[in-house]
């Protein structure tokens, strides 16, 4: 093995551009290939946890009617005395916060022109607020007790123009199919980073938000953060009730989950296709490989080199090549990942506009490359690449000791 490890480390020096060439290709493709896992990775993860902190929380406890979809109004909808419990829901030792939220449609008119948005009625002394208590970019926070205040995202203040101080016209749902207006003083802006979502999102204490929807002593939900959000099952089973019924984060976030899955198994045809590109490389250089040094190979067979050790010279050494190959990649691909993870990719208010449906995305994508998918992506390469070398390692193990002395020559 010592001997054939030599004849192919030789082998490889012969045409070191070919060989630095082919090992840079490889290397591009798993540059390239560890990029995108955590690309999407991060993406996914960013969503996810988006998703928990602004639309599901780890747990909600709520009417079994209500449509979150519809932002039901309706009192049978409703959660009764939700403050009651909320401060049951808060003894429980897994739970980190738990508090009322109403949700509401309504209509924003600022001079001229209208736009729909969404009234979000809750807690401002709840821990479950902050992520917009982190996110506020001027202004004040709210009072529990103001009547005529609220929070507005930055992104929606400038798409409107609108300044903390501002006054603005909300026409809000009320639980008996009305509509009632109200003028209101924009006491804050806030932002999460999630311009789809501070677009569309207005934030007034729960009282005023019962008061205007007339949903009375009621919310739509009891929205709750646990310290480990694995223990959602635990919890939601120590929270059964006939009256209501609680959903994890799990069940309310099943649409990133799943497309979580889809890319991952699209994210595996597109290693193959990447990998295959790449291999295709390597095989042209060891095919040529073998048609320069087919004196060589006769040369080996006449001494009595069986063709499994010639096929097997050829395999070590495109063995070889791809631990070139593959460690300039992932030197190359660490780096890029690095940046990714800890710069991230600003994308803007583009997100605004290229967002999916029940898929929160922020305005700027960190990478999270795991443990795993590289090393996935490492033995993928190996394998890839071992596999494409098969044909020249064949090609050379086949040869005609006399043709092979000839130059290939019948």
């Amino acid at each position: 093995m010592k001997e054939l490890l030599k004849i192919a480390y030789r082998g490889l020096g012969r045409n070191r551009r070919r060989t630095l060439l082919s090992a840079l290709a490889l290397g591009l493709g798993v540059a390239l290939l560890l990029m995108m896992a955590a690309f999407v990775e991060g993406e996914m993860r960013g969503s996810l946890e988006l998703g928990i902190r602004l639309e599901s929380g780890h747990l909600q406890v709520r009417a079994r009617d209500y449509d979150s979809s519809k932002a039901s109004l309706a009192w049978e909808d409703l959660v009764q005395s939700p403050d009651v419990i909320a401060a049951q829901v808060a003894k429980l030792a897994p739970v980190r916060a738990a508090a009322p939220r109403l949700y509401a449609s309504g209509i924003l008119l600022a001079g001229d022109e209208s736009l729909g948005v969404r009234i979000v009625g809750l807690d401002p002394d709840s821990a479950t607020t902050g992520i917009y208590r982190e996110g506020l970019r001027g202004g004040a926070w709210l009072a529990a007790d103001d009547r005529e205040g609220v929070l507005i995202g930055e992104a929606l203040a400038a798409k409107r123009n609108l300044n903390v101080g501002d006054r603005i016209t909300l026409l809000v749902n009320t639980s008996n199919g009305d509509v009632d207006e109200q003028r209101f003083v924009i006491r804050g802006i806030y932002t999460t980073n999630t311009p789809s979502y501070d677009q569309s999102n207005i934030l007034m204490p729960l009282a005023k938000a019962q008061a205007i929807s007339q949903a009375g002593n009621r919310a739509s939900l009891i929205w709750v953060m646990l310290d480990d959000m694995f223990q959602a099952e635990a919890v939601a089973a120590a929270l059964t009730s006939s009256q209501y019924e609680v959903k994890t984060w799990e069940q309310l976030n099943e649409f990133v989950l799943s497309i979580e899955s889809y890319s991952g198994a699209m994210m595996a045809v597109f290693y193959l296709i990447v990998l295959g590109i790449t291999a295709t490389v390597v095989v042209n250089a060891m095919v040529m490989a073998v048609f320069e040094r087919t004196r060589e190979i006769g040369v080996l067979a006449a001494i009595g080199m069986k063709g499994r050790r010639i096929m097997a010279l050829f395999l070590i050494e495109s063995f070889l090549l791809a631990v070139i190959g593959v460690a300039m990649g992932l030197v190359l691909g660490g780096i890029i990942v690095y940046w990714v993870s800890t710069r991230g990719v600003y994308l803007g208010d583009l997100v605004a506009d290229m967002g999916v449906t029940g898929l929160l995305m922020g305005d700027r994508i960190y990478g999270y490359l795991t443990a795993q998918d590289a090393t996935m992506l490492v033995i993928a390469a190996f394998a890839v690449t071992m596999l494409a070398s098969l044909y020249p390692a064949m090609l050379a193990a086949h040869m005609e000791p006399v043709q092979a002395l000839h130059g290939g020559e019948a």
